[in-house]
Order: C-alpha cells, then sequence, then structure tokens
C-alpha cells in the first residue's frame, strides 16, 4: 500500500474527508476544503463540474487512482470525489500526489 492511500486513510479516520459529489460541491462553495481528489475513472461531466467549481472557488483538484482505490483507501465502496477538509492533510497529500 503506497503513502497516498496510507495518508486517505489516516484524514479518514481522523474524520477530515468528506466523498461525494454533491457534498464536496457543496463543501467548495462554503470553503471547507482545501484539497478535491478525482478519480481518473469519473465521467466526464463530474470532472468538469468539480474542475470548474474549484477553480473558481481557488481550491487544488488533483486526479489519483480509480474509484476502486480511492474507495479502498478510504475503507469503504468505490469512491470517484473526495474533498479533504484539514488544511494539513491537504498540503501532505498535494506533496505526496506531486513526487
Amino acid at each position: 500500500m503506497n503513502k497516498i492511500n496510507q495518508m486517505l486513510g489516516l484524514a479518514q479516520r481522523a474524520r477530515k474527508i468528506i466523498t461525494g459529489e454533491e457534498l464536496v460541491v457543496k463543501a467548495v462553495r462554503q470553503g471547507g476544503v482545501h484539497l478535491v481528489i478525482l478519480a481518473e475513472d469519473a465521467a466526464a461531466n463530474t470532472r468538469k463540474k468539480l474542475t470548474d467549481k474549484c477553480t473558481s472557488y481557488g481550491v487544488p483538484c488533483e486526479t489519483y487512482g480509480d474509484r476502486g482505490t480511492l474507495g479502498q483507501a478510504l475503507g469503504k465502496e468505490q469512491r470517484v470525489v473526495v474533498g479533504v477538509t484539514d488544511a494539513g492533510f491537504a498540503a501532505k497529500l498535494t506533496q505526496l500526489l506531486h513526487q
């Protein structure tokens, strides 16, 4: 298991993660998200909606793994979009994603 999955799991256990397109979009609007992670196999309209929303609100949006990988890292079913609500976790995940 790689460091990104471990960090996502840790953030999930610390309750610093929200999942689901509508919840993440709402949190981005309210300024409660520091990083959005999209699955590589997200639907085109989902990808566009979230990248546009993140761009307009100045929230970094990264792509990582597929739905299964994201879900497995969080210990849940498949997940397409993940919002990180903690600045520290967001910074560390961004660093890991760019290695």
